[in-house]
């Protein structure tokens, strides 16, 4: 798309179902459930993820499950495999995932490198991805900001791409703005940035890059106010897209005068 083109509006549709939200949150570090809870529902989310490993979805059932704040017929649920590091691994939690969940086959896939990083093991990842998609899930893919990578990925049959903006936590921002434009350019199905967005302006930078979504936990769970900073990101979001589908101006390297000089009477 060039800069004189007006970016079309596309509704946000994954795995055969249309979103309002573009803004997808996670379940972990929360003070309380309740806490998750409140900020959840504030954040306007429809799809809500969570880590199978960490998470009770029932498989402990003398303990409370995360199925009571996030209820299925409520929310559109993502199971992810984080804290898996090894293709086996991931594609052993998504199996535990569909069994508790009655057949569910939309995942989230992350597998991770090192511990310290938490960055995407793009090798592990193509190996579990290509393993799921021929057992039938539906596969949303966590990745690093390579736009080959990324290809390949969709190639593969994944749903969804979710390039990372900084690291897992971190609350850098976007740390890699062309990369992140070209995998938008380059794509036939949905971008969502997934880890790195610390604050509201993250989230609307990655909009205002053409993304279809922004998944985020830490941003929210781990601010002062939860609540509100789901609120803040639910309108930077929304702002975001906006500003995305109306087209900035040109970038100039000189002053140009809001009220122009031409006709004027003195």
């Amino acid at each position: 798309m060039s800069e004189n083109e007006t970016p079309e509006d596309r509704p946000l549709v994954i795995d055969g179902t249309t979103y309002e939200s573009r803004l997808l949150v996670g379940t972990g570090k929360y003070r309380s459930w309740e806490e998750a809870k409140d900020a959840i529902e504030t954040s306007g989310a429809q799809m809500v993820t969570m880590a199978v490993r960490r998470t009770n979805l029932g498989q402990n059932p003398d303990e409370p499950s995360l199925l009571e704040i996030v209820p299925p017929e409520k929310y559109t649920l993502l199971p992810n495999t984080a804290g898996c590091f090894t293709a086996k691994d991931a594609v052993r939690t998504c199996k535990l995932a569909r069994e508790l969940l009655d057949g569910h086959n939309l995942v989230k896939l992350e597998v991770l490198g090192d511990e310290k990083t938490l960055y995407p093991d793009v090798t592990e990842t193509l190996s579990a991805a290509e393993t799921l998609i021929n057992d039938g899930f539906r596969v949303m893919v966590y990745t690093n900001d390579d736009p080959l990578i990324a290809r390949r990925l969709e190639e593969m049959g994944c749903i969804a791409v979710m390039p990372l903006g900084a690291p897992i936590g971190s609350g850098l921002g976007i740390q890699n703005r062309y990369n992140i434009r070209t995998i938008v350019e380059n794509a036939s199905v949905p971008v969502l940035v997934d880890a790195g967005v610390g604050t509201a302006s993250d989230a609307s930078v990655a909009m205002e890059l053409g993304c279809d979504g922004v998944l985020m936990n830490t941003a929210i769970a781990e601010a002062k106010d939860p609540v509100r900073m789901a609120r803040a990101m639910r309108k930077a979001i929304e702002a975001g897209r906006d500003a995305y589908i109306a087209g900035r101006m040109p970038r100039k390297a000189y002053a140009s005068a809001s009220s122009p000089l031409d006709g004027t009477f003195f």
